[in-house]
Parts: C-alpha cells; structure tokens; sequence
C-alpha cells in the first residue's frame, strides 16, 4: 500500500481514495472543531494546511512545501500545540475541506531530501514521525506564538494592522487604551473613520504611497486629542511598514506608535525657556523688559499674562527688602491676552494701574505657585503666580492664566516659570542698575547745560550734547575769567561707564580750579595732566577700568583786543570759521593726552576779529565714528547764522555721547573799557584817580567812585614801587546783557558778582614781582594798601603774561 500522492492541498481534492494502513477505504466524515481551536477527525487533533485559516480575524494561508520523505507531499509541516503532524497522512483526510481554527501555521526551514531513508513503514503511518526536526518545528512553533501574543498582547508601543484598503485589520490593547477607542468598533473600517473619534488625522496619500512603492514612514508625529479627555492633546510618533508575504503579494499595512506627548512637552518647555533667555532684556529698559516676558508667554503658554512692578521700580528706584509672604503694592508694567477666545474678552488692565492683590494669591511666595483667581472672573481656568524677586529684594510679580477648556498647569509648568521669572529678574536688575547709572551720568553731563552764560560777556554760546552712546564721559564749559575774558574747555575722558563719568566729573572740578589761577591754557593743561595721574593711582586695581585718560581742548578769549589763547591735549574737533567765511582747520595742533605722555601740550595764539565763529566738540571714539573736517565746514560757512542754528547743523553730524560749543566772539566797546598809560612816577598816582572819576561820570556808572579811585591808586602805587615801565590802567564796565541777545533763558544769579553790574579795575606792567597780601600789625609801616584793596574790593587777583603781570581788582 503506497502513502497519498498528496499533491497539493490548494484549492482541490485529491483524485484518488486515500487509504488507511489496512488498505480500507474510510468513510468521509465531516471535521469538528474542538474548544481550543484544533479541527478533530476520529480522536486526531489536527491543524488545516492548503486551504484558508481564520485566526483571530486573520487569515492565513498555507502554502505549498517542497517534496518530502517518504510520501512526496507537497504540504508543508503543521505544527498544532508542540506536535508536529505529517502531511502526507492528513492531507487525504481533510484535501478540499475548510474550517475555522484558532492559531495561524508555521513556516519551518526547508528541509532536504530524505529519500536515502526510504519509505515509512505502515505501522508507522498515522502517528507523529519521530524525526530530528519535529522538536525543532515544535520550539519555533511556541516561539512564534508566545511573541506575537506578546507584542499584540504586553507591548507598551501601539500596533496597527490595515490591510490593502486601508480597513483597520487588528489593533493591539496599548492603542485601545491610549486612544480611548472600543476594538470592536474599529476592526474592519477604513482607518480614517476609525481614528476620526480620537481626533487623529491619516494622511491616506501616504499610506498609500507606502503600500506602492514600499517605502516606510519613520517617526512623523501625529496629534489626537482622546474623547476620555478632551482637553489633553497627546502627541504619537507613527512608523508605517508594508507587509507581503513570501511570494511578494502586498498583504497591507502594520502601523507602529509611541506616546511622545510629555517628550514633546518638555522640548516646548525647553523651547519656550530658550526663547525667553533669547528674547528677554534685548535693551536696558524696565518697562520692555516685562513687555517681552509677555510677548514671549502669550498666546503660546497662557491665554492672559500681566507684569506687575512695585512703585520703586516703576520710578527707577531701588526695591527694598520685603517680606515675601506679604504682597506690596504692584503697578501693571505690561499685559497681554490671546484676543476673544470662547466668547469671552480677556480684557487686560493698563499700564500703570495699580492691580489687586488677587491676580497674585493671596500673598507671594518664594517660588512659582497655582493660583484659581482669574481676571474678569475667569475661575474656572488654571493660573500660575510667580515673584519677581532676588536676594531679598522683591521687584513685583507675574502671573499667567489659561481658560477653561485649555489644558491645565502642570508641575513641570510650575519649574517653567520660575526659570523664566529668574531670568526676568535678572534682566530687570540690570536695566533698574542702568536707568540709576544713567540718572547718575545724565546728571554730571547735564551740569554745563545748567550754567549760567550770562556771567560773560565776551562770547555769545550755544551748545549740545548728543547722547545715547556708551556713556562716555565728555563734558565742556563756558567760565568767564577776570578782566572780562571767558575760558572754552571741551574734555572727554577716552574709557566710557560709570568710571569714565566720575573721571570726567573730578577732571572738571579740576578745571574750574585751576582757571582762577589765572594760567596760561598750557600750563593749565599740565596740572590737569598731573590730576589725571594722581586719579589713576588712587585706584585700587587700573586693571579693571584701565588707566584713565583724556583729551581736552582750552581757548581763552579775551574781549579787549580779541586775543584767542589756545592748548590741545589729544584731537578734540577745533575749527575757527572767519566773519568773512574762511575757515581755518588747523590753528592748534594733536596734543598727548592728560595721563599718558604729559607736557608740552600743542598751543597757539590767535587774534580774532568780532563776530568769528569757534566750532569745539569733543572727539570720537574712532575716527569713522566723528564727522569729517569737511562737513563741518560746510555746516559753518554761513557765519551770519546765529550759533544756534550753526550748533544744530554740527550736531546732527556728531556721534553718540559727543558735545558740542559753538560760540562767536565779541570785542567790548568804548563804553565799556577806558584804557590809559600811566607814566612812571609816584606823582601820576593823582592823575590816574582823576581819569577813574571822570570816566565813571561820564558812563553814569553807579559804582562809588571814592572806592573805584582809591583801588586804582593802591594798584598803581605798588606797580611803580615794585613793578617796571610802563605801567596801564584799565577800567571795564560789568554792564546787564543787551536785549538782543538769546540769553532769554538763563537765570541770573544775584549773588554773583560777576552777572551784577560792576567795574574790574586792572593795573598791569612789565615787572616779574607779584604782589602778596599780607595782614600788617599796628607797628608795621607797610603792607596795608593791598589789604585796603583787598577789604573794598569784592575780588582781586595776579595773572602772569610774557610781558609781565597784571593785578586786578573786581568792584
């Protein structure tokens, strides 16, 4: 008796009888299906091999196996529970019948030829063959088995099974669970219909794409917002492979996702901090620097977002010391909302507007906490309330709110917002440290702007100072000298900051001291370079801040004969624009500057007609920084122009953190200067107090002309005692400004004498002795006629020249 030709199992029956061991023909009989899945005929448990297996909503087909021992069949192995069947027993007894089973078929490895072993023997037929592989085929059989009841069972990444009309196959419980969706109610539907009530979107173009060309889609990210919770937006990463079977045959789709939603949420917490860093304290502004914070949290983080500050911020002062469980009094420095969301205006409080405590809690604590108050009642969303606060010091507080509906605050929103308050705070410490450092600087530079010129009458001035730079300390000066003159200084100290200003500030002081002696521009920039080195050894370490320097430019005019004394150190701006419009560019050279090489400093003398015009402006700090020479000439060669008008064309060429002095030069007229050469002879004293009251008669001059005399005599007394031929006497007037003039906004000070009207009194000659007061005692027979003048007179003074000396007296 020969085994079944059992040729093949696939959509036929087998032509001939199959026989049992006994050479009977078996009645056929209809295949049962036992509890676990398993088809019985006769006691036999046996897996159907050829023809469609439903399994678990699958179907599965077995295939054709190459020729084995023995029987020649061409089915392949079946392995049902461990035990492995051999088809050329079964395949005669089921060949043509379809059923229903549970478990899905194994494909084991080929096999060889077995015909070296020859036939089975009868007595073996019906019964397992005890070869080499069936334990094999039964291993991987278990293998198979447990994994995919692991991955479709205990696997934490969701699995999705479409087949080639994108209809949902099999899905496994992850996805159920995370999705919020019934098993039941998916299976066999098309995908898009599926997901739709989870809030998932399919691209069906790419699915299909996949199914096509075979091409995965790895890692895109897919929203969905589950019906369990429709305020949580979850995120997936989906992978999409196609699935074919051994002969190529596209079967469908399996779809792989992984929840990713709180790893996207922390890469938007960590977008959102990075963005704040970036964005917040772009300028050293207290009030932008809150509107940022909240330009960068609305909409994206809250719906509603305000930015309180306590009043002493608000006014550029420093905070104090606060307890933090207590809430001070905010102002809003900035607020901003999403718009209209569901039908409700979030309305947002203005600037300035004194807030409730409420939007806040209760009271603030040290760090970022929930809060349920909401602006214009909104109770019903999330809130979170934070300080502003460091070292103690409470700057004010933010506070963000969401609407119902939005997805509510979590901890690690908590910790987001505290970074983001950190990094407020610190910005807003440094900009509050600037605008006080800046009140600071604004208010030394500021000084010249205050003063008052009408206490000369020897130029008329205007001036500018263009800031907004780096804070340099540039300064300049208009102080009027005896004997009618005046004294233009331009400085600029080279390092910038708050160092620079204080520099410049004592640098300056040391400017107004030193003009009452009376110097000679050089010699006074000397002693102002001997200044500059001693600042720079009372610093602690010149490292720090460097070795301070400046540059500075002096001119000394003096009204009477319209002499122009002038000393550079460095390359301060200096041009001198002629009534007739030439202009002279170079009448002082490039100077050394103060602190670093000294003296001699570049000086010249000039003299000027009435009416020049002398443009003076402190240096850039490189030289494409500063305007060129010849725009500013082209900017001065109209002098007819008021120096206003001429001061506003060079501004607009200057550099930040530059000043700028244009001033035109006056001669004093014949009623304001009596001038007479004085022989040199003790009996001329007479004659000299003679031409002091005649002159005061004839100018109507209200000085005492008792006291005018007697001054004039004691100085020309002593100039012929103790002085050389010839000996001048001059008288000038201290007259109010003209009406003309556009000295309309100075305030005049009434206790200073030189803005009252009065007389200056100068005696000069060409001797080196300069006369020294000193206090005569009862029995000393000289000494008292300086000590007259010195009573009467409201100031006196020497000044030294290269022709000599010149004492005078102010009246």
């Amino acid at each position: 008796m020969g085994t079944p030709t059992g040729s093949s199992c696939r959509g036929r029956r087998a032509t001939g009888p199959a026989r049992t061991s006994h050479g009977r023909t078996p009645r056929r009989r209809r295949a049962s299906s036992t509890r676990d899945g398993a088809v019985r005929r006769r006691g036999r448990h046996l897996l159907l091999a050829g023809r469609p297996v439903h399994s678990n909503g699958l179907v599965h087909l077995a295939e054709r196996a190459r020729p084995g021992r023995g029987s020649g069949s061409g089915l392949r192995r079946v392995v049902q529970r461990g035990r492995t069947l051999r088809p050329g027993l079964v395949s005669g007894l089921i060949d043509g019948w379809e059923g229903r089973v549970k478990g899905h078929p194994e494909v084991p490895r080929e096999q060889g030829s077995r015909e070296q072993r020859g036939r089975s023997s009868p007595e073996r037929r019906g019964r397992p063959e005890p070869d080499a592989t069936d334990s094999e085929y039964s291993r991987r059989g278990v293998w198979d088995e447990a994994i995919l009841e692991a991955v479709f069972a205990q696997s934490d990444v969701g699995l999705h099974v479409l087949d080639t009309n994108l209809r949902i196959v099999r899905v496994n419980a992850v996805t159920i669970g995370v999705l919020g969706l019934q098993a039941d109610t998916m299976v066999g539907l098309p995908a898009a219909d599926a997901y739709a009530p989870a809030g998932v979107r399919f691209n069906e173009e790419v699915l299909r794409e996949i199914l096509a060309t075979g091409r995965p889609v790895i890692e895109r990210r897919v929203t969905s917002i589950p019906p369990t919770d429709p305020r949580s937006r979850r995120v997936f990463s989906v992978s999409a492979h196609r699935l074919q079977d051994h002969a190529g045959h596209v079967l469908g789709l399996v779809v792989t996702s992984t929840d990713v939603t709180e790893r996207e949420r922390a890469q938007a917490r960590l977008r959102l901090l990075h963005s704040a860093r970036e964005r917040i304290g772009s300028s050293l502004d207290v009030e932008r620097t809150a509107r940022e914070l909240v330009e960068v949290t609305v909409p994206g983080f809250a719906d509603w977002a305000v930015v309180a500050l306590t009043d002493a911020v608000m006014r550029g002062k420093e905070p104090g010391l606060q307890a933090r469980d207590s809430v001070p009094l905010l102002r809003c420095a900035a607020a901003g909302s999403a718009g209209t969301r569901a039908g409700v205006n979030l309305a947002v409080p203005e600037a300035g507007a004194i807030l409730l405590p409420g939007v806040f809690g209760a009271a603030l604590s040290a760090t970022a906490s929930s809060v349920m108050s909401a602006p214009g009642g909104l109770h019903a969303g999330t809130g979170i309330a934070a300080p502003l606060a460091v070292r103690g010091q409470i700057f004010g507080a933010v506070a963000f709110h969401r609407l119902a509906g939005a997805e509510s605050y979590g901890p690690e929103d908590l910790d987001l917002v505290d970074g983001m308050a950190a990094r407020t705070v610190t910005c807003l410490e440094n900009a509050l440290r600037f605008t006080r450092e800046h009140i600071v600087m604004t208010a030394l530079q500021s000084w010249p702007l205050r003063q008052e010129r009408v206490t000369q009458r020897a130029v008329e001035v205007a001036q500018r100072h263009r800031s907004g730079g780096r804070g340099a300390g540039s300064w300049f000066d208009v102080i009027p000298l005896p004997g009618a003159r005046v004294a233009l200084v331009v400085g600029q100290v080279e390092q910038a900051g708050p160092s620079a200003v204080a520099t410049m500030s004592r640098l300056r002081t040391a400017v107004n001291s030193l003009t009452t002696l009376d110097l000679d521009p050089h010699e006074l920039l000397a002693r102002l370079h001997a200044t500059t080195l001693r600042l720079a050894s009372e610093q602690e370490d010149p490292s720090d801040a460097g070795v301070p320097s400046a540059s500075c430019t002096v001119a000394v005019h003096d009204p009477v004969g319209g002499r122009l004394d002038i000393a550079r150190a460095g390359r301060s701006l200096f041009v001198v624009v002629h009534p007739d419009g030439t202009v002279a560019t170079k009448a002082v050279d490039d100077g050394p500057l103060l602190g670093a090489e000294g003296p001699p400093f570049a000086c010249s003398s000039l003299f000027l007609p009435e009416g020049s015009i002398l443009c003076m402006a402190s240096a850039a700090a490189s030289v494409d920084d500063g305007p060129s020479t010849e725009a500013v000439v082209n900017a001065l060669v109209h002098p007819g122009r008021t120096p206003e008008a001429m001061a506003d064309d060079v501004d607009r060429l200057l550099a930040p953190d530059r000043v700028l002095l244009v001033a035109r030069t006056r001669h004093l007229p014949a009623s304001e200067l009596a001038q007479w050469t004085i022989p040199f002879d003790f009996s001329e004293v007479a004659t000299a107090r003679s031409h002091v009251e005649s002159c005061l008669r004839r100018w109507g001059h209200p000085a005492d002309p008792f006291t005018v005399a007697l001054v004039a005599s004691e100085l020309v007394t002593n100039a012929i005692r103790y002085g050389a031929a010839p000996i001048t006497l001059r008288l000038i007037a201290q007259a109010p400004d003209p009406p003309d003039l556009p000295d309309a906004r100075d305030v005049r000070d009434p206790s200073d004498s030189a803005g009252s009207t009065g007389l200056i009194c100068e005696v000069s000659d060409t001797g080196p002795a300069a006369p020294h007061l000193r206090h005569a005692r009862a029995v000393d027979e000289g000494g008292r006629g300086l000590l007259i003048c010195a009573t009467v007179a409201k100031n006196w003074g020497v000044r030294h020249s290269d022709d000599g000396k010149t004492v005078w007296a102010e009246i």
